[in-house]
C-alpha cells in the first residue's frame, strides 16, 4: 500500500515539474520577452480585435491558467489531502481560477486564426470548466470516486497549452500544415491527448 501511494505521489510530482517549468516558460515569453505578443500577432493574416482589451484578456487568461496548474497539483498530493483537509481545500481556487478564466478564455479563442482552431477552443474551455465543474459538484455531494475521476480529467485539460504547443510544430514540420491548418490540428489533438492520456491514468489509478 505504501508503494502504491509512492508511486502515485511521484506521478503527481513529475506532473508538477512539468507544470512549474511551462509556468516558467509562459511567464519568460509572454510577460519578458515579447510582452505585447508581437510574434503571435505577425502569424495572423488579420486581426479584427481591439488590441488593447485582447492583450487584457490574453494576459488574464494565462494568469489564470497559471493559478491552475500551480494549485491543481497540490490539491492531487495523497499526503496532502489525508492530513491536511484545509490545504486539499485550495482544489476551490482551482475550480474558481478556470471559472473566471472562462469569459477570457472564449474572448481569446474568437479571435484565433482559422474557423476549426476557434471552434477548437471553444470546445476546449467549455470542457475545461464543464470537468472541473463536475469534480466540484460530486465532492459537494461527498461523492470522493467520481469526483477524483472528473478533476483528473480537468487537471489534464490543463495542460493544453503544453500539448497544442508540441503539437503545432508536429503539423508544421513533420505533416507539412500550413500554420492555420498546423494549428487547428494541434488544438484538437491536443484534446484528444489530454483526455487520453487523463483516462489511462484514472484506469491505472495513477492519480485517483
Amino acid at each position: 500500500m505504501k508503494n502504491r501511494t509512492k508511486e502515485k505521489n511521484g506521478v503527481v510530482i513529475l506532473l508538477s515539474v512539468v507544470a512549474l517549468m511551462w509556468i516558467m516558460h509562459t511567464v519568460t515569453k509572454n510577460f519578458v520577452s515579447d510582452p505585447e505578443f508581437i510574434k503571435l500577432l505577425a502569424t495572423r493574416d488579420s486581426f479584427t480585435a481591439d488590441r488593447a482589451l485582447w492583450l487584457f484578456m490574453l494576459r488574464a487568461h494565462i494568469v489564470l491558467a497559471i493559478v491552475s496548474l500551480i494549485t491543481g497539483p497540490v490539491g492531487m498530493l495523497r499526503n496532502i489531502r489525508t492530513r491536511s483537509i484545509a490545504w486539499h481545500r485550495n482544489g476551490r481556487i482551482y475550480v474558481v481560477s478556470i471559472l473566471l478564466n472562462f469569459i477570457p478564455g472564449l474572448y481569446v479563442s474568437w479571435f484565433a486564426a482559422g474557423g476549426l482552431t476557434v471552434a477548437g477552443f471553444l470546445l476546449l474551455n467549455l470542457l475545461w470548466l464543464g470537468t472541473a465543474w463536475l469534480g466540484y459538484l460530486h465532492i459537494r455531494r461527498k461523492q470522493t470516486a467520481e469526483h477524483s475521476k472528473w478533476i483528473t480529467r480537468s487537471f489534464f485539460l490543463t495542460y493544453a497549452n503544453l500539448a497544442i504547443h508540441l503539437l503545432l510544430p508536429l503539423g508544421q514540420h513533420a505533416i507539412g500544415l500550413t500554420y492555420a491548418s498546423a494549428y487547428a490540428f494541434a488544438v484538437w489533438g491536443s484534446m484528444l491527448l489530454n483526455l487520453g492520456l487523463a483516462e489511462i491514468f484514472i484506469r491505472k489509478k495513477w492519480i485517483t
